[in-house]
């Protein structure tokens, strides 16, 4: 029996009890008798609803090529979203039902169990207050089968022909974003959400508190991702960023601190909500976003995210665990590092992503299915 239908074989049993002491009082000729308001079971919770897709109207951009990436779309029919928890569930007065268990930490690779849809969304984790939201449809939405360059060392080589590119929030200029918008390419904004940078022109203010360990970069440490109240603000000010230099998306990375050695207790539950909570972040902006990683999550943060940017899946068998981003019209955008691209390019063009080998200190250089 799970968590999550232990509390309401509890709740019914003691609803039927109450019932009947219900029943036997009506005899003595009680003032509610003919009350429909004194139903013993309580009245029913109304059903939790999913929360809409905010954002703010983009400005179009240059058109390009046949495969454009730059016509906003709607997601395939069938697109699955993050759906509420389950509503109308009866509880006895004074006894709150059991909320949902969106899941436990696991080791990188094993599937959680609890985590899948169907897992609401965690109030008090809305996005910026008073940021207006944009109609459906307005921001970006990459499609499977897009090519692309991921180049975050050098300056960003523009001549690569490629609908999209995904290059450093903080190191790259407005105008090479302008610039490549005039060839007719979408831009992503690669950003670290999940860990601290020494070398970020806003280290200094993130309190020591929010760092843990380190995560095998040299000076980057694993942040503290339940502390989201001092987070947020930080992450919307480098949202923002990628907004005013006219970004398209945001690539957040190291975002799956909950199955690392972050030198802090963290649980999937506390990643589901951050992870949320920099969805909802980019998507008051008007800005797509990508989930890097974090395999184990897909099921239920597939509605919460508009693609996918995955490392290596090819190396350690895990792209079917990817799948459900092609199903639901949503590019996955993939690379390896140590196969060479005889040993994926079949598999996973197959799968319909976006696939090339890398170098991993992500230079200019790419190979690409």
């Amino acid at each position: 029996m799970t968590r999550r239908t232990r509390p309401l074989a509890a709740a019914l049993a003691l609803a039927t009890a109450v019932a009947l002491l219900a029943t036997s009082c009506s005899s003595s000729g009680s003032e509610d008798e003919d009350d429909p308001s004194a139903d013993a079971t309580g009245a029913q919770p109304p059903a939790a609803t999913a929360a809409p897709v905010p954002g703010t109207p983009g400005t179009p951009d240059a058109p390009s090529s046949p495969a454009d990436p730059g016509t906003p779309t709607t997601p395939a029919p069938g697109t699955p979203s993050v759906p509420p928890g389950t509503p109308g569930t009866p509880s006895v007065p004074g006894t709150p039902s059991a909320p949902g268990t969106p899941g436990r930490p696991t080791t990188p690779g094993t599937p959680t169990g609890p985590g899948t849809p169907g897992t609401p969304a965690v109030p008090g984790t809305p996005g910026t207050p008073g940021t207006p939201a944009a109609p459906a449809g307005a921001r970006w939405q990459p499609t499977p089968g897009l090519a692309w360059q991921w180049q975050l060392g050098g300056g960003v080589d523009q001549s690569v022909d490629v609908p999209v590119y995904d290059i450093d929030g903080f190191e790259t200029d407005a105008s090479v974003v302008a610039a490549l918008h005039a060839k007719g390419r979408k831009v992503i904004c690669y950003i670290n959400a999940g860990s601290w940078e020494d070398f970020r022109p806003d280290a200094a203010a993130f309190a020591q508190a929010l760092q843990g360990s380190g995560n095998g970069w040299k000076g980057e440490k694993w942040f503290d991702i339940r502390k989201l109240d001092q987070l947020k603000p930080l992450m919307a000010a480098r949202f923002d960023m990628c907004r005013q230099k006219g970004f398209d998306a945001v690539e957040p990375d190291t975002i799956e601190a909950y199955n690392q050695n972050s030198g802090f207790p963290l649980t999937a539950d506390d990643q589901l909500r951050y992870n949320r909570m920099l969805a909802t972040l980019a998507h008051e902006r008007g800005l797509a976003i990508g989930l890097k990683n974090d395999l184990d999550q897909v099921p239920a943060l597939l509605g919460d995210f508009d693609f996918a940017v995955n490392e290596e899946c090819a190396q350690f068998d895990e792209c079917g665990r990817l799948s459900p981003f092609i199903q639901a019209g949503k590019a996955v955008f993939h690379v390896e590092y140590k196969l060479g691209t005889d040993r994926f390019c079949a598999r996973t063009k197959a799968l319909g992503f976006s696939s090339m080998q890398k170098k991993l200190e992500l230079d200019a250089w790419r190979k690409p299915c």
